[in-house]
């Protein structure tokens, strides 16, 4: 189960560097995750200081 970026998102950037497969790029007023390169290891929302990564 991929992870996806909610509108919660700050754009802060926190998330890109912390994704081990490079499955996280930045959107258009948010970062988004490639749902098919995306393994689903939490490390995105483990740094997320908005909780916008979540569990799709």
């Amino acid at each position: 189960m991929a992870y996806k970026i909610t509108d919660e998102c700050i754009s802060c950037g926190a998330c890109e560097p912390e994704c081990p497969v490079n499955a996280i790029s930045e959107g258009e007023g948010k970062y988004v995750i490639d749902p098919d390169t995306c393994i689903a290891c939490g490390a995105c929302a483990e740094v997320c200081p908005v909780g916008a990564p979540v569990e799709d």
